[in-house]
């Protein structure tokens, strides 16, 4: 039994991953205040640490904003579970070390290029590899010790967390799953996220990722510092593009008895460091707050587009953005290409070419992404930083000025592309230079660019 004070949503498969159940539930909403209780009765009435909790519980805080943050964007949620997360074994340095994955991007450890990258989906691994040890970095900028920064993970995974926790003192995860599910159980409950979805787990949550369809594969945004947030909407008005009842909350759910050798791995200033502890980090009973993880379902988004010609900005496709604060400037923003109609009268279709002071980092979920013909392939990646030229590969433009104004509006459908864009400069990590999937070619899509120039033509015209 459940008394969740939300919206209810939908349902999951069966599985015997940490008892998963089919009747999973959801309550709507971004940015709100969530109540929630497994049991009836076990979040405290009037006040929020009472001196006896109801059902013997311990109350716990988490807080994602400094005490002193303004009420508009502080961010804290309480729990009511069986034991406290304090009650474990000291940290020790996990060992083997982690070598793929980095918090610090300075000269020591990384290197940078204004040279277009671009990599193939990296291959399942051979051996069992859960989602931590699947996490490899792509690039980033900034420290997380100083809380400013960014990290571009991707994973590769083909087992589920068993008896073990993963637990981000660094920053927020966004995570995308590419290639099959993932059952995330949090401190506040359990969410599906499916390809085509996306699931934010905020700083300091303990969670544990299962994959219910074997071998995962996917892509981590990960920022230092600050927390997502939904974009202003400026001229679109009151409505448009990610709508906050689209975004879902998990239900209190817990588990209690004893566990032998349960693991917390924390990550805290890029390093892992392991704890044992002897029972379930997932005992909360009753949780109320506004510091949660949520998901989204990218299909749901309602995109704007131009009517009559050119190209909108892609800020226009903003999901979710980590402001900085500079207004109009983003520590990174997390922007999605979905289905979509193209209706510009006497426009270049495909994204025209250009340099940006913002550095983006591209991934495909599914289908074919309309300014690339072939080579960008769902399960890989792009990397354009600040003022490196990029846009359609030749055979994409080739097309394009012969379908000319005669092709008409038309419907880009079955294709999901998305990208993480940053104010700061990436740099890379040795993986990414090194690994056998980058496309060390991929400047040749642009090679056969040819000149069209003809002063003549333009007499002709005016004549």
């Amino acid at each position: 039994m459940s008394s969740d004070r939300g919206v209810l949503g939908e349902l999951v498969n069966n599985s015997s991953f940490h008892g998963w159940s089919e009747d999973l539930k959801y309550m709507a909403g971004f940015g709100n205040h969530f109540s929630s209780e497994a049991l009836v009765g076990s979040l405290p009435e009037g006040q929020n640490n009472p001196l006896l909790c109801p059902m013997g519980l311990y109350a716990e805080q988490i807080s994602g904003t400094a005490f002193t943050v303004p009420r508009r964007s502080n961010q804290r949620s309480w729990f009511y579970r069986i034991r406290p997360s304090v009650t474990h074994e000291p940290f020790q340095a996990r060992k083997p070390h982690h070598s793929n994955l980095l918090g610090e991007f300075n000269q020591e450890n990384c290197s940078f290029t204004p040279n277009q990258l671009r990599w193939k989906p990296v291959d399942f691994p051979e051996t069992p590899t859960d989602f931590i040890d699947g996490l490899y970095t792509m690039c980033g900028a900034g420290s997380s010790f100083l809380r400013h920064g960014f990290a571009i993970h991707m994973y590769a995974a083909n087992k589920s967390m068993e008896e073990c926790a993963f637990c981000n003192a660094d920053g927020d995860f966004l995570i995308v799953p590419q290639t099959g599910r993932l059952w995330i159980i949090t401190e506040c409950g359990r969410l599906q996220v499916s390809p085509g979805e996306i699931v934010v787990v905020p700083q300091g949550f303990r969670f544990s990722v299962g994959l219910p369809d074997g071998p995962s594969r996917g892509y981590v945004a990960e920022i230092f510092g600050t927390h997502f947030q939904l974009p202003d909407l400026g001229p679109i008005g009151a409505n448009g593009l990610a709508s906050t009842r689209d975004f879902y909350v998990p239900t209190a759910w817990y588990e209690d008895g004893t566990h032998l050798g349960y693991t917390i791995v924390q990550k805290f200033g890029g390093d892992l460091f392991t704890a044992k502890q002897d029972f379930s980090p997932f005992n909360v009973v009753s949780w109320h707050g506004n510091y949660v993880p949520y998901k989204y379902d990218l299909n749901k988004f309602c995109p704007y587009n131009t009517v009559l010609f050119d190209h909108g900005d892609p800020s226009i496709n903003t999901v979710l953005t980590a402001p900085t604060d500079k207004p109009g400037v983003a520590l990174l923003d997390f922007v999605v290409f979905p289905s979509r109609w193209l209706v510009a009268e006497h426009t270049f279709r495909p994204p025209y070419y250009h340099r940006n002071c913002m550095s983006e980092f591209m991934g495909l979920i599914y289908g074919t992404y309309e300014a690339k013909a072939d080579g960008f392939l769902p399960g890989g990646a792009t990397l354009h930083a600040c003022m490196t030229p990029h846009g359609p590969d030749r055979e994409t433009y080739e097309k394009a000025l012969q379908r000319g104004d005669e092709a008409g509006p038309y419907k880009i459908e079955d294709a999901l592309a998305f990208m993480f864009e940053s104010a700061l400069l990436p740099r890379i990590s040795p993986w990414s230079l090194e690994s056998p999937f980058r496309d060390v070619n991929y400047y040749q899509c642009w090679t056969g660019l040819e000149s069209h120039f003809s002063p003549e033509g333009l007499k002709e015209e005016v004549n």
